[in-house]
């Protein structure tokens, strides 16, 4: 199947996850959520204590990054894409919510493949090494709760054409599974 340009806006849905395929080079536009492990671990526990989540996760897409101090006039530093396994832990159970979408690096546990695909999701990677081109799409940041965690609180941005890779579909079709194999291949 040959990779497919699309450009999509949030928020994404089932219907938005049934047109991507592993490999399709993704453009995003919209609303996204930012949090790395030690919000994702405040909303898990939050979750345990009966209380209701400080964003709204249904049909939500979370990016695994670390954002650097803004420059003067700008939303936001460099902002490059964080290690996704650790969120692990806590993805299903976001999924299990009704979260959509995460963007992150790296490869993901089979307990995460399993909640994308009981939950018709998708995982894109954003190029790791490339925080000061992918901020050039973000067009506005706010700290939306958990301000105490300094780098790690959850913050709400608008994107604009921020490029992405499905690595894994909602079919549980993984692009670096394929592209080993077909690398073992040669």
């Amino acid at each position: 199947m040959v990779p497919m340009n699309k450009i999509i806006r949030t928020p994404i849905t089932e219907e938005t996850t049934r047109e991507l395929k592993a490999g399709d080079y993704v453009f995003i536009n919209g609303t996204m959520y930012v949090a790395r492990d030690a919000a994702h671990k405040r909303m898990i526990e939050a979750l345990d204590h009966g209380e209701s989540l400080p964003i709204h996760i249904e049909d939500s897409t979370i990016y695994y990054m670390g954002p650097s101090p803004a420059r003067e006039g700008k939303p936001i530093g460099s902002a490059g894409p964080t290690t996704a396994t650790r969120m692990d832990k806590y993805a299903p159970r976001l999924m299990d919510l009704g979260q959509k979408a995460m963007i992150g690096k790296g490869r993901r546990s089979p307990e995460v493949i399993d909640a994308i695909i009981r939950n018709k999701a998708v995982y894109f990677a954003a190029v790791g090494g490339a925080g000061a081109l992918l901020s050039k799409c973000i067009k506005k940041s706010e700290i939306i709760c958990y301000e105490d965690l300094g780098a790690e609180a959850i913050l709400q941005i608008e994107v604009e054409n921020f490029p992405v890779v499905v690595v894994i579909d909602r079919e549980g079709n993984n692009l670096y599974d394929q592209a080993s194999k077909e690398f073992c291949a040669l």
